[in-house]
């Protein structure tokens, strides 16, 4: 049985949003849902969001699939990702409108505990960043980032997806503090650098030939703002014969053959997992390592 490409379309607003205090599981359950959306009508067209449907299910064998975590974490992962999906809301900055907005993510979410599975209803604020309009936004396969151990290591590989085309991307320390939701925390830079995109870094290497490193850029003694420099993706134009139109098609990146096991291992060190998700996603680094060596 083929399984079914699941491909996340989102805002690129929502790459430098802040998601509270999301953990990596989260994160991910996130992103799983806003795959189940649908892209594009019969005809080729993209559906626009006040045409779909609000409502959303994921079963924990379905989590499982991706994610490799074991049945039992997948389990207690949904139930987590349940409560905090309903009473997180995500911070967007509209910097042509000089605004700070806050959007709630979901109007109700509910654990089915017979079904194994949690059904969330997005509020009518949040769709029109999960839906694909032009160049608003950026896509991804789920299986591209579900080896990452690491929050901090999805989030940097989505802004690396947002920059595709261009092989470089310029963030400041307070915009990475606010796309990483780190607060307060790590006010030291080295201790930034080493807990946050410093590992993820690793991380990527470890499992894309991406030749991701980054650049520090200083006002005085002080770091600033980091430039993050990778291989450009390739891009071929394909004609489509139903639509007579050219898109984009983008090479997907090269898998590293066998990943630095310290890389992975060291993710897990800090990426907004709690004691208790550290704990459980023990299983899941495992699991991890064993589909690559």
């Amino acid at each position: 049985m083929i399984m079914k490409k699941l491909e996340t379309y989102k805002s690129k607003k929502l790459n430098t949003a802040n998601f509270g205090d999301f953990t990596h599981n989260d994160y991910q359950t996130f992103l799983h849902l806003i795959s189940k959306i649908p892209k594009v009508d019969v005809d080729g067209n993209y559906i626009q969001p006040e045409k779909l449907k609000r409502e959303y299910s994921l079963t924990a064998k379905e989590y499982d699939e991706i994610f490799n975590c074991n049945m039992k974490n997948a389990y207690y992962f949904l139930r987590k990702a349940c409560k905090k999906l309903m009473k997180t809301s995500v911070i967007v900055e509209k910097i042509e409108l000089n605004q700070t907005w806050e959007i709630n993510i979901c109007s109700h979410a509910v654990y089915n505990e017979k079904q194994g599975s949690i059904t969330i209803m997005f509020t009518d604020s949040i769709m029109p960043y999960l839906v694909q309009v032009r160049e608003k936004f950026v896509m991804y396969s789920l299986k591209e980032i579900s080896s990452f151990s690491s929050l901090y290591s999805v989030r940097l590989y989505e802004l690396i997806q947002e920059f595709k085309d261009t092989g470089f991307f310029i963030k400041s320390i307070v915009q990475l503090r606010n796309i990483f939701a780190i607060g307060e925390k790590h006010k030291k830079y080295n201790h930034l650098k080493s807990k946050t995109f410093g590992h993820a870094v690793e991380e990527i290497n470890a499992i894309y030939k991406m030749n991701l490193k980054f650049e520090e850029i200083k006002e005085g003694r002080k770091v600033t703002s980091l430039k993050f420099m990778f291989n450009k993706t390739k891009i071929d134009k394909r004609y489509n014969n139903q639509t007579g139109k050219y898109t984009n098609e983008y090479t997907k990146p090269e898998i590293v053959t066998k990943p630095k096991k310290s890389a992975i291992s060291n993710a897990v060190l800090d990426g907004q997992l709690i004691f208790e998700d550290a704990k459980q996603n023990k299983q899941h680094i495992s699991s991890t390592l064993s589909k690559w060596l």
